[in-house]
């Protein structure tokens, strides 16, 4: 009893760090692939005498896939010889070993397990009271003979299990009265291996159901991740890895920690209805409701609604609504609303909505919206509406709208930019900022004159169908001095190889020699464009100007005193006025 009291006292302390690793750092994420059916590649060979380490290499190299298998498990220096003419890798393996191997998949691996693993169990029943019995046992190699540790011992209906000692030994609590027993020993690298023990007396348990086949392959890849490593313990990473094909489905359970659950080390191979995790808890799936006081650990899929004070970590795909009060981060996809305190990170595909305090990432597609403080970014194709205060990125096709506060970039937009800075590699789309730059898109530099001034020197970038101008102009000699800066967008048109047209409008504010008053000039231009050579156009055309000044607005001595020609016409009521003028000069680019 004191040496329990220590442990659950020493995890608990283990466990005060929690806060303080979720606040400090936000684990980097292991990828994994989707891409199954490995064993059902077809491959030919022709292999006389070579190395068994050889002939997997060769076999990996066609089917596009790598082997993991114990060095104890074969022997890699074993001649082999095997002709194989468009078979399935299954079929070609069977011949290698003989049957005496077992073959499973696991991202881009298929993992080789020997067939040798004997489980021995001692021939009595002890019964402790009159509901509770003991059995007990070794796990036994049986090649070598020697006692097996680590391998995980479990009965599928009953949800109980337990893990052999370092001498082979292991003892498990049954309680109730059944008339038998099933228990089921599995080792990574050994065929699993299970022995019926009668008993005497039946009772049916309930609020469980299981599989007998193996239809679900669980992903131990939440506890390769450095969060999952600090927050899982060795024995249900060691079980997880042992029986990580074994599901079962439970209406209920409720943990303090992992580790510390009505389900035991068992829970990480368990699917519940409604699960309560005090502090935090580890499943392997969901398929109703959870919440958490700080997280959840999720092997599987998961259906409806998880709730987190931290963090919600998924391995499998998430369907619902998921809300963490710091981060959440699904291993596949994402189907539903994802809420973060701080981020929200989704491995493969996302079809719904995500909103987070900082950032939104989605490591593939996204057909949604995704709305962050900070920053948003999709690594492959977006359809929907991303809004950032500072910026988003989608690596490859945008179809949407992008709203950033400062930029937004796209590689291939074929939808809307709103932003200080647009970026686009190509561009058949939308984008509205004071910079517009499309890699492949339209880039002319102007130098012109105008009824107003001398020279105008003007930035054009975006695509034909909308881009931007960034311009300066003045006259800067005599005693006619003006300088403004404006911005304004345009439309190309193209008319036939050499003749091409623009529509542009624009704003310019007019500095002279005074800042008191705000003077302002619209234009809309209609320019036609003639191509001498590469790179070089001449244009011309007419314009439509407004001048805008305050009356009581003065000119200092030496500056242009009179913007708006005398044939300028009074516009409405107010202190604009506008006439008709013209622009022409040369594009570079």
């Amino acid at each position: 009893m004191v040496k329990s009291f220590l442990n659950i006292e020493e995890m608990k302390y283990r466990y005060l760090l929690i806060v303080f690793f979720f606040v400090c750092s936000y684990p980097a994420l292991a990828q994994h692939s989707s891409e199954v059916l490995k064993l059902n590649r077809r491959i030919s060979l022709d292999i006389e005498n070579q190395k068994l380490s050889t002939v997997l290499d060769q076999i990996a190299q066609k089917g596009g896939f790598r082997f993991s298998f114990s060095g104890s498990a074969f022997n890699p220096d074993s001649l082999v010889s095997v002709q194989s003419r468009n078979e399935p890798v299954r079929d070609v393996l069977d011949r290698i070993f003989q049957h005496r191997a077992d073959y499973r998949e696991s991202n881009n691996y298929v993992i080789l397990r020997a067939t040798t693993l004997r489980f021995s169990i001692q021939p009595e029943l002890i019964k402790t009271d009159q509901r509770h019995y003991l059995i007990t046992g070794y796990v036994i190699d049986e090649q070598s003979g020697k006692k097996v540790s680590d391998a995980s011992i479990y009965e599928k209906r009953l949800l109980e299990s337990t893990l052999s000692d370092e001498n082979g030994y292991f003892k498990m609590r049954i309680r109730g009265n059944y008339q038998s027993v099933i228990l089921t020993a599995s080792k990574e690298a050994y065929r699993d291996t299970s022995m019926m023990f009668l008993s005497t007396v039946t009772i049916k348990p309930e609020g469980y159901t299981y599989e007998e086949e193996f239809t679900s392959y669980a992903s131990n890849l939440v506890e390769r991740l450095g969060i999952g490593r600090f927050l899982v313990s060795a024995k249900q990473r060691v079980q997880s890895l042992n029986i990580s094909g074994f599901l079962a489905n439970s209406p209920f359970q409720a943990s303090l920690l992992p580790g510390l659950s009505s389900q035991g080390i068992f829970s990480s191979q368990v699917v519940n209805k409604a699960s309560l995790n005090l502090l935090g808890g580890y499943t392997a799936g969901l398929d109703g409701v959870e919440l958490a006081g700080l997280f959840n650990i999720s092997k599987n899929d998961v259906r409806y609604v998880q709730l987190a004070g931290l963090s919600n970590i998924v391995g499998g795909s998430m369907e619902g609504f998921q809300a963490g009060g710091l981060f959440n981060s699904v291993l596949d996809s994402m189907q539903g609303f994802q809420v973060g305190g701080l981020g929200n990170d989704v491995r493969k595909s996302v079809g719904g909505w995500q909103a987070a305090g900082v950032f939104n990432h989605v490591r593939m597609n996204l057909n949604g919206m995704q709305v962050a403080g900070v920053s948003n970014m999709v690594s492959n194709h977006a359809r929907g509406l991303q809004i950032a205060g500072v910026g988003n990125i989608t690596l490859k096709e945008m179809r949407g709208i992008q709203i950033g506060g400062i930029f937004n970039y796209s590689k291939n937009l074929k939808g809307l930019q709103i932003g200080l800075i647009n970026i686009a590699d190509t561009s058949s789309g939308f984008s509205l900022g004071l910079i517009n730059w499309v890699s492949k898109g339209y880039h002319k530099l102007s130098l012109a004159s105008t009824d107003v001034f001398n020279q105008q020197l003007a930035i054009k970038t975006g695509n034909p169908k909308l881009y931007s101008m960034l311009m300066a102009a003045g006259n800067f000699s005599g005693n006619d001095k003006v300088y403004s800066a404006g911005y304004g967008l345009g439309h190309h048109m193209n008319l036939n190889k050499w003749l091409s047209a623009s529509a542009e409008l624009s704003a310019q504010g007019i500095y002279v020699g005074y800042w008191d008053y705000p003077n302002i000039l619209g234009k809309a231009q209609l320019n036609v464009q003639f191509r001498l050579l590469k790179g070089l156009e001449l244009f011309a055309g007419p314009s439509y100007s407004a001048y805008h000044t305050d009356p009581l607005s003065q000119t200092a001595a030496g500056y242009k005193t009179n913007i708006a020609p005398a044939s300028a016409k009074l516009i409405g009521n107010g202190n604009a006025r506008g006439w008709t003028g013209w622009t022409a000069g040369i594009l570079l680019f």
